[in-house]
């Protein structure tokens, strides 16, 4: 499974959503990503990817675009894998 088949499932796992739905998503614009659904969404990240997001990355996790930069940036997930 790629990092991007990782990242886009635990999406679709915690909040059932399809993959029309991912582009755009943002942090509470769904019932399901309320503040616990945003926690169980970081601690899937973490255990697929084998890291430990900071605080400030975890709040700074406000959509699918920019959680996409964040493990990118700041943790080396390579989506174009």
């Amino acid at each position: 499974m790629t990092n991007l088949e990782k990242y886009d499932n635990a999406f679709k796992l915690n909040f059932k959503v399809s993959d029309e739905d991912l582009p755009g998503l943002v942090y509470q614009g769904i019932f399901e990503w309320d503040s616990v659904g945003h926690m169980d969404l970081m601690a899937d990240f973490e255990a697929a990817y084998g890291i430990q997001m900071s605080t400030k990355d975890v709040l700074d996790f406000t959509s699918y675009e920019k959680g996409k930069k964040i493990l990118t940036e700041r943790y080396g997930v390579n989506f174009d894998e």
